[in-house]
Order: structure tokens, then C-alpha cells, then sequence
């Protein structure tokens, strides 16, 4: 893929608190920043992944793009959630060709939405270790509606969106492009967001678990209002640092550890699930991202919890930039959240 000439995409981000927006063009064999841009969203402008208010969100994008100066307006954005279903599967081995022709049949049987009403995709990951008549496939069903919702808001901004990916698999392009894939080792991605978290569990750079879990880092904020009585911007305020009216540092900390240990002991279960219903395979390293793993605290509970390295991704590893465009603090302090973008970016049209 990196040294293909296509023409190049925005990644665009579509959290439920904000937009997030990174362009990389290439350069040498990788890729180069050269631009990238976040925008707040209004309250519940995303509730569970759908659009609830398109108006607000066409405002932010558009002058989010529009402040980069970007010479493209072709997108690649990504979605997840209820309307998203990813499925590992076994069918007797047959070509991509015979594959594409038969996908509706084979899906009717692993996805509980009408055919009829969804959007297939498929990946095929190889023979199965234990039957060589048989092979694995990721299979990938997204809600027509749920699809149209995101593509007429991009239209709407004057944007041309040519690849919708699925969040996990973002994260996952900024993982081998930064990490890259050992063949014997099995790795979990996890990507906490504001509103969920996903479990992305690769062998030998191949997906063969995900989950999502609908919990995320809005679950601080909620704690802190319910047990120390705050208003959300309060909650927020204490949350970074910052000081509200009756409350101490200690009570915030007490909520905050609360909340970490409720949110990692979900990953763990997710994991668990994946070690218990695959031949009492085990995760050896976890990489963490999103907003929530900023929070210093999940990554040492993750360890305790799994007994194995956690690292918090670093989706610019390998990305070259140009130190008088680009602030290093800010891209190291903001990264996390900018995977799923940069991920994004990373697509070319005419990409699956």
C-alpha cells in the first residue's frame, strides 16, 4: 500500500465529543504530516454513534477542513457501534471471486439484521490453522441508513467521502504502519473513547477478536457528578485538575480510581472472553489509545489487571514532519486521540 501513487484522503475522526481531522501525504516509502485539526462537538450531537444533530456537526467539519487549506476534499471516515457488526468466520476454502458472489448467502446466517438492509464487506485471512479445508473470514455488516447518515453529512460539507472504514480497523493501519506485525505474537489494541471502548485483538497482524464495550470515558464525568454532586462542567474542570467550589483533590481521586478500575475491569473481561473461546490463547501485549488512555492511571491498572506490557500507541512514530508546522509536545500529548484519524489517512482511494 505505501508505495501505490494513489490519490490521497482527510481522515476524518467523528468522535461523540469532537471531530478530528489529519491529512498525511507520502514520502519515501511512509508517509508525512501534513496537517491535522480538532473541533469540539455540542452536547450530544453523536448519541450512540448516530447523528442527531447533522447541522452542528456539517458547521464543525466544514470549518475544521477549512482552516487546514487542504487542496483535497476526498474523506475516508470510519464508524462503529450497534449498526456494526464484525464477525471471525469459517467457510470451506474457496477465491475472493467465488467469495463476493456468494457473501449475502453466507452472511444471512451470522448477522442479525435483514440482508437487505445492511452493507456486507469481507477480509480473507487464510486457511484455518486446524482444518485446511476451511478458511477464516472477517466479515463486516454496517446499516445501510446508519452508512447514509455519514456520507450525506460529508456531502453536505462539499466533501467527497470515497472510504468508510470501520474505527478498530483505523487503529489497526496505524498499528502495523508504526509497530508492524511479529508473526508469533498476539497483540490487543484497545481504543477508549468518550462514549465506548473497542477490543481488537490481532494474531500475526491478523484480527481475530473484536468487541465493543459501551462504556467509555464519559463514565468519569458521570461519577464525578453523581458522587460529588458537580454539574458537567464542573466534573470536566476537576477531571483535567482544575478546582471546583467544596471539593478536594482527594475526593476527585477517590471517583477517578473508582472509575479507572470499572473501565479496565471491562477490558479484562473482553479479553478474558477472547482467551477463554480461543484455545486458551493469551494476549502478551496490550496498546492502548484514545482519549481515555491520557488518564495515567489506566494504563498501570491495565497492567495489574492482565499481568502483561501496556503502551499507550504512538500513531506518529514513523510519520515524519516538519518541526516548524507542527507543535512535538502537542503531537505527543494529543496522540491518542488522533489514531483513529491518522489511521484513516493512512487509506487511499480505491482501497477495500
Amino acid at each position: 500500500m505505501l508505495f501505490q501513487k494513489k490519490k490521497d484522503v482527510i481522515g476524518i475522526d467523528i468522535g461523540s465529543s469532537s471531530v478530528k481531522m489529519v491529512h498525511l501525504k507520502e514520502a519515501k516509502g511512509g508517509y508525512q504530516l501534513s496537517g491535522l485539526g480538532l473541533a469540539m462537538l455540542p452536547a450530544e450531537a453523536i448519541v450512540d454513534n448516530a447523528i442527531m444533530d447533522s447541522s452542528s456537526i456539517v458547521d464543525v467539519v466544514k470549518d475544521l477542513v477549512e482552516s487546514q487549506k487542504l487542496k483535497t476534499k476526498n474523506v475516508a471516515t470510519s464508524i462503529s457501534g450497534h449498526s456494526v457488526i464484525i464477525r471471525k468466520i469459517q467457510l470451506p476454502i474457496m477465491t475472493e471471486e467465488e467469495m463476493e458472489a456468494s457473501i449475502q448467502w453466507e452472511a444471512e446466517q451470522y448477522i442479525p439484521f435483514e440482508i437487505s438492509e445492511v452493507n456486507l464487506d469481507f477480509q480473507i485471512l487464510g486457511p484455518d490453522a486446524d482444518d485446511a479445508s476451511l478458511m477464516n473470514v472477517i466479515l463486516v455488516a454496517a446499516k445501510k441508513d446508519f452508512v447514509s447518515d455519514y456520507v450525506a453529512l460529508f456531502k453536505e460539507c462539499g466533501l467527497n467521502p470515497q472510504v468508510m472504514d470501520i474505527d478498530c480497523f483505523a487503529v489497526e493501519n496505524v498499528y502495523d504502519v508504526n509497530y508492524g506485525a511479529n508473526e508469533d505474537e498476539i497483540v490487543a489494541l484497545i481504543d477508549m473513547g468518550a462514549s465506548s471502548m473497542n477490543v481488537n485483538v490481532l494474531r500475526g497482524g491478523m484480527s481475530v477478536f473484536t468487541r465493543d464495550i459501551q462504556v467509555g470515558g464519559s463514565a468519569y464525568n458521570e461519577e464525578l457528578q453523581k458522587r460529588l454532586g458537580l454539574n458537567n462542567e464542573d466534573a470536566e474542570i476537576v477531571k483535567l485538575g482544575g478546582e471546583a467550589p467544596d471539593v478536594t483533590a482527594e475526593m476527585v481521586a477517590e471517583v477517578m480510581d473508582d472509575a479507572t478500575e470499572s473501565l479496565t475491569q471491562e477490558v479484562q473481561r473482553s479479553i478474558d472472553f477472547f482467551s477463554a473461546t480461543s484455545s486458551d490463547e493469551k494476549v502478551q501485549k496490550v496498546f492502548i489509545t484514545g482519549g481515555v488512555s491520557k488518564v495515567s492511571a489506566v494504563k498501570s491498572s491495565l497492567e495489574n489487571r492482565l499481568g502483561v506490557e501496556v503502551q499507550v500507541i504512538d500513531p506518529w512514530r514513523q510519520i515524519t514532519f516538519n518541526e516548524k508546522d507542527f507543535d512535538i509536545e502537542y503531537l505527543q500529548a494529543m496522540g491518542p486521540v488522533y489514531t483513529v484519524a491518522a489511521g484513516l489517512a493512512m487509506r487511499r482511494m480505491g482501497d477495500r
